[in-house]
């Protein structure tokens, strides 16, 4: 048959299951999206179909071989994320991004940019005295600042790590809480904490707190206080006012690094009320020192579906938005 051309790839037998995944779902999803056949035979893998389709698919396995023998599990996520930098001719930027290791879990686990955005966004938290992170759910702006404040705290390039998000309500009326004040306002709260015990592990956290050399408290708790030498997160940064975000911007004192995260596309706040943070991406623009970095629903990193939810939310979105202007 003219214009078919075949390459063979040596996959060894202990990275084939990783790479080939359960019911060679992975494999499957190459051939579909590469428009090539993958035929293994021991640990010779075939790959068969025009010479393009066959270049790019013998790229894509090459950096899953990769990413596998630097102990990675391969899943959805890498794999689609792989095909699509193949499909523009970058996928050698996947080993590049899994070589920048942030910190490793209370586990083990390595915390590490899985996108070229998170790269970005990590960089810019590395170079920055503040840095913005903008972008949909799942796209790892509050772990990776997280992790990037528990290493800078570990290596005491900060003294103290402060946790803050504004409190309030996600369309649901709570009512009074029981307990005393931190207990009121631990539930909105809560994500940080679990990044904090994760990443770091309850008794260090415990331990720390304790010291008050970490902190995670309400945005409330900011005014009136002088941050100097801490790394300061402010999270869920859309659910602030411009008061709140302007209060919470001139606290910042000298040493101290501070990211912003928040999603614009799911603000809580009252109708009418204009978000602080995209009143900062306008009014802060061009401040040297201050970056801003748009995370999209290329770099969700949570289930695919999560992906597609972004996706079919912002189209519908944008739909919308034309329908308003020309009315």
């Amino acid at each position: 048959m003219t214009g078919v051309t075949e390459k063979s790839i040596i996959i060894p037998a202990d990275h084939m299951s990783n790479i080939f995944g359960q019911f060679d779902e992975n494999i499957k999803k190459i051939e579909k999206h590469l428009s090539v056949s993958i035929v293994s035979r021991g640990d010779a893998v075939k790959l068969i179909g025009s010479e393009a389709s066959v270049d790019a698919a013998s790229r894509v396995m090459e950096q899953l071989l990769e990413l596998s023998i630097r102990g990675n599990y391969i899943n959805e996520q890498s794999i689609n994320y792989t095909i699509s930098l193949a499909l523009k001719n970058m996928e050698n930027a996947v080993v590049e991004i899994d070589r920048d290791i942030i910190c490793h879990t209370i586990g083990g686990k390595p915390i590490k940019p899985k996108t070229l955005g998170q790269k970005k966004y990590v960089d810019r938290i590395r170079n920055d005295m503040i840095t913005f992170g903008i972008g949909p759910a799942g796209t790892g702006k509050t772990y990776l600042a997280m992790a990037m404040a528990i290493t800078a705290f570990k290596n005491n390039e900060v003294r103290r790590i402060i946790m803050t998000r504004p409190a309030i309500e996600a369309g649901e009326k709570l009512g009074f809480l029981p307990g005393d004040m931190q207990s009121k306002v631990d539930p909105y709260l809560r994500p940080l904490y679990d990044a904090l015990y994760e990443i770091m592990g309850p008794e260090s956290f415990a331990r720390n707190s304790e010291k008050g050399l970490i902190e995670v408290a309400p945005l409330a708790y900011m005014r009136g206080r002088t941050l100097d030498n801490s790394f300061i997160i402010l999270d869920e940064a859309q659910n602030t006012t411009s008061a709140q975000m302007k209060m919470f911007l001139t606290r910042i004192g000298f040493g101290s690094k501070v990211v912003v995260t928040g999603d614009l596309t799911q603000k809580d706040l009252a109708v009418g009320v204009r978000s602080g943070l995209e009143v900062a991406a306008k009014v802060l623009a061009k401040v040297d020192g201050i970056s801003f970095c748009t995370l999209t629903s290329t770099d969700v990193v949570r289930h695919p579906l999560v992906q597609k939810i972004v996706k079919a939310y912002e189209s519908y979105e944008k739909r919308v938005s034309r329908r308003n202007s020309k009315e």
